[in-house]
This record gives structure tokens, C-alpha cells and sequence, in this order.
């Protein structure tokens, strides 16, 4: 790939991210780090802004973010493992795992949580705004288990579901018999040599970490790095890098016994206003032209906004990882500017639409 077209694809791409991260970024204030890859090769990467405005520490390829749902894949892949060893099946109901479960349990599967097909209620509105400390995921199960009713009948709709999520975490813990970032070290983070990927725990060092902002209601940048809901595991409580997260993208799209792609044809539903997009297994996916697939999902939280875009046919990853909560600037300005890039570019709307589809 020395030719003359690729060196100036490498040299226009590099002009044009520069330009639209430096218009959204200021080297004093909360940044993003970017990276982008086809065919084995790393065609950018780079980092902008601070990743601590206390030190000015600045944000590079190996900073380390809160992925917030990004983290959803890495739940499912534990489970998919879990499922290939025969330890569980996507059949499998919740009241095998939580007996103490009201009787919606019995209609609820592993398949349901995976999909976002619970209807479960969102435990986030059993939580009281006034309360200061984080929530466990042993209370998620607590307030869910006791709740008599779903949204709808399990299996018949999406609806986007962190709950579900944290149970996942919760059953690979109960099935494997390990806690659940033990399970993720040893058989995901480790073996892809994620050695600077992490799961947050209160108190933990994390190395080479951006802390998260937010705008207040003046527009100020304010410190923002913690909730009262961002401690859960399941849904969205990993650290890592675009430079960690590219092993993960290798792997998946590893044709050796190594590959761990998602079983996204076996465990997936169909998305409304999509004909061809659908959810399953933590992500995101829709049919291109060619018959291949695209895949992308968001992670959005206090402080953080993030993007990941896997084109899995020309082998393409498209991360980018922002300190700032509720960037907007991801699925819009950034989509655009890879629209002059045929090999980058999504060729469906259901990227843009993300936000709308996980509230």
C-alpha cells in the first residue's frame, strides 16, 4: 500500500481530522484522542487537548478513558466465551441465576439481555438524585428483581437497556465463579495484549488516565468524572486507549483460533426505521452494499463521549475517545469529515442516529 493514491489518501486524511479536531479542541481544555486503521496499517493517530487540566497532562494515543457502553462488547464477549465452553445458554432464564427474582425472571433470557429485548425497567429511575454514593450492581439486581412487571413482553421490542447490561456482568461473575474483572484480565485483556486496559473500581489507580468534564449551565468547563451511576460493570466501566482498543479490533477480525468475532448473526433483533440495521451482542450493525456489515457504537457518561466505527470487510477501525460529556461533535462534524474517504465511510444513517437509539 506505498502507492502514490495511498500516500495521498494518508496525507489528506491526516490534513482533514487535524482540521476538524483542532476547530472543536483547545490545547489548554478537554480533548479527544483519535485513531484510524485499514488493512493492518494505523493511518492516524493522535491526541488533542488535556487529559488532566489539574497537571496538564496532555491527551495522547495511549490516554486511557471511561468507555461508558463501549464497554457493553466486552460484557457480551465474556458471555459468548462462557456459551462456547457450554458453561450457559442464551436460553438460559434469569430465574436460574436469581432465584430470587420476581416472575418476569421466567421469561427473560440471556438472548433478551444481549439484544436489549428485557423490556426490564432502567434502574437509573429507582435512584435518588440526592443520593452520593455509587451504586453497586448487586443493588441494580435488588431493584430490578423486585419490580413485578417489564416495559413489554420480553423478545417483542428494543428498547436500550443498561440493566440488562449489569445482570450480564453479574451472571459471567456467578457462572465463571471469578469476579467479573478478574474473567475480563484473564481471558480478554491479557490474552490481546490490553496490557493498559483496565475495569474502574472506586479507589483504583487507573495509569495514564483523562479525568471527565462537562459543560455547566454557563458553558463552563467543569470537572465531571464520576456518577452516581458510573461504577456499574456490565455497562459501561472499562478504561482503555484507542492504541489498547485497536488490539481489540484486531482480534475480533482474526481469522485464527484466536478470533473472538461476536456472534452477531445467532444473537441479534431487528431495529425499527432500519431495513437493514440491527443490535446485538454490544453493538450496533447494519448491511452495506457489498453484503458485508458495519459495525459502531457510542459511550456516553460523566465526562466522557466516545465513538468506535468497524468496517469489518476492509478491516477498518475508526476510534475516537473524548474527556468532554455530551460531545456533540462525534456523530456529526467527525462523520463528515470522513465522508470524503469512500474506504471510511458508514453508508448507512443508523450511526448518525445512535444517540437517539441508547436515550
Amino acid at each position: 500500500m506505498e502507492d502514490k493514491g495511498y500516500i495521498s489518501l494518508i496525507t489528506n486524511l491526516q490534513i482533514s481530522v487535524d482540521a476538524w479536531a483542532n476547530s472543536i479542541c483547545i490545547d489548554s481544555g478537554p480533548g479527544a484522542a483519535i485513531l484510524i486503521a485499514a488493512a493492518g496499517e494505523v493511518l492516524y493517530a493522535k491526541g488533542f487537548g488535556v487529559a488532566d487540566l489539574s497537571t496538564g497532562q496532555p491527551i495522547t494515543p495511549a490516554t486511557n478513558f471511561r468507555m461508558a457502553s463501549v464497554s457493553k462488547q466486552f460484557t457480551a464477549l465474556c458471555v459468548q466465551l462462557l456459551e462456547q465452553r457450554g458453561m450457559l445458554s442464551y436460553e438460559d432464564k434469569l430465574l436460574q441465576f436469581f432465584p430470587g427474582f420476581s416472575s418476569v425472571g421466567e421469561s427473560i433470557t440471556i438472548r433478551h439481555l444481549l439484544t436489549h429485548t428485557s423490556g426490564l425497567p432502567d434502574y437509573e429511575n429507582f435512584v435518588a438524585e440526592t443520593r452520593d454514593s455509587q451504586v453497586r450492581d448487586e443493588e441494580v439486581l435488588e431493584i430490578v428483581a423486585a419490580q413485578p412487571a417489564t416495559y413489554f413482553v420480553p423478545g417483542t421490542k428494543y428498547r436500550y437497556s443498561n440493566t440488562g447490561y449489569v445482570l450480564l456482568a453479574l451472571i459471567v461473575e456467578q457462572v465463571s465463579g471469578q469476579p467479573y474483572c478478574d474473567f475480563l484480565q484473564a481471558n480478554i485483556f491479557t490474552p490481546l495484549g490490553m496490557h493498559h486496559t483496565t475495569l474502574y473500581a472506586s479507589g483504583k489507580a487507573i495509569s495514564n488516565r483523562a479525568l471527565g468534564y462537562a459543560k455547566d449551565q454557563d458553558g463552563q468547563i467543569a470537572f465531571s468524572d464520576q456518577g452516581t451511576c458510573t461504577a456499574t460493570k456490565g455497562d459501561g466501566c472499562i478504561y482503555t486507549s484507542v492504541q489498547d482498543y485497536l488490539q481489540w479490533h484486531q482480534a475480533l477480525g482474526s481469522c485464527s483460533e484466536s478470533g473472538i468475532a461476536p456472534v452477531l448473526g445467532d444473537v441479534c433483533f431487528p431495529l425499527d426505521g432500519y431495513a437493514h440495521g440491527f443490535y446485538g451482542m454490544g453493538w450496533f450493525f447494519s448491511g452495506r452494499s457489498s453484503g458485508g456489515m458495519e459495525m459502531y457504537h457510542t459511550g456516553n457518561t460523566s465526562g466522557f463521549s466516545n465513538l468506535v466505527i468497524r468496517i469489518p470487510e476492509h478491516d477498518v477501525l475508526i476510534a475516537c475517545f473524548s474527556n468532554l460529556a455530551d460531545n456533540p461533535h462525534l456523530l456529526t462534524g467527525f462523520l463528515d469529515t470522513l465522508q470524503p474517504f469512500p474506504l471510511l465511510r458508514p453508508e448507512t444513517s443508523l450511526v448518525r442516529n445512535l444517540l437517539q437509539l441508547t436515550r
